[in-house]
């Protein structure tokens, strides 16, 4: 029901991810980033608790394999889960269990994983992966391009309603959370241009929360 990837740019350190599937609000359920820790990914009969217990683990020290290892050793229901970890050296890992949905498949890169199930098309994470080592630009620009190339390399088997997009940088907080959680157009075109709008006002939006008194116009009809 889901594809993804997960990053980390070498050039910034920031973590991220992009995913996209045909059941409502996926990035709300599937997406996992920290700021100078790791991206998880946890799909496929989603268990959310996971990513945060992935994050955590990294927390310690562990490199993603390790960190996987951990978390997936006699853990109740693990062979319904697929698991993308990368860490803050770049490392990645994955899970895929005996229980994953339909046709599935999964890719290693340069600082990033990719994975997806009940696909049409099995080559569809290499696709994305390919897609984010060459793609120029921002992590957020390479996020969106890998997603893109996962759709046009076949996507999910049915249509897919929802997409996210998610990057931590330096802060306790995303600096970018975008979603579509519901549309029956594409969801992908739809975070495409949130990201379009979001992107250029990205830096004003942390400087409003460090210090807003250094912060520029808010541009909405009442700021003077």
């Amino acid at each position: 029901m889901t594809f993804s990837l997960v990053a980390r740019c070498g050039r910034t350190g920031q973590f991220g991810m992009v995913i996209s599937s045909s059941s409502p609000a996926v990035a709300a359920r599937c997406a996992h980033v920290r700021a100078g820790v790791g991206v998880v990914a946890s799909q496929n009969v989603t268990d959310p608790a996971l990513g945060p217990l992935l994050l955590d683990t990294l927390a310690e020290g562990l490199v993603a394999g390790a960190a996987l290892a951990r978390v997936v050793q006699d853990r109740a229901h693990i062979d319904y889960r697929q698991l993308l970890v990368v860490d803050r050296m770049g490392g990645v890992a994955i899970h895929s269990g005996r229980q994953v949905l339909g046709l599935w498949g999964e890719a290693r890169g340069q600082d990033c994983a990719a994975g997806g199930n009940l696909l049409a098309d099995d080559g569809v994470p290499a696709a994305m992966v390919a897609a984010f080592e060459v793609a120029p630009g921002a992590l957020g620009d390479r996020l969106m391009r890998a997603l893109r190339a996962g759709l046009e390399a076949g996507g999910e088997a049915g249509p897919v309603h929802s997409a996210g997009l998610k990057i931590a940088d330096r802060l306790s907080w995303p600096l970018v959370d975008l979603r579509c959680d519901w549309t029956e157009a594409c969801p992908i075109a739809a975070l495409e241009a949130a990201w379009a709008v979001y992107q250029p006002q990205m830096a004003a939006y942390v400087q409003r929360a460090e210090d807003p008194t250094q912060a520029p116009s808010y541009g909405v009809p009442g700021d003077e």
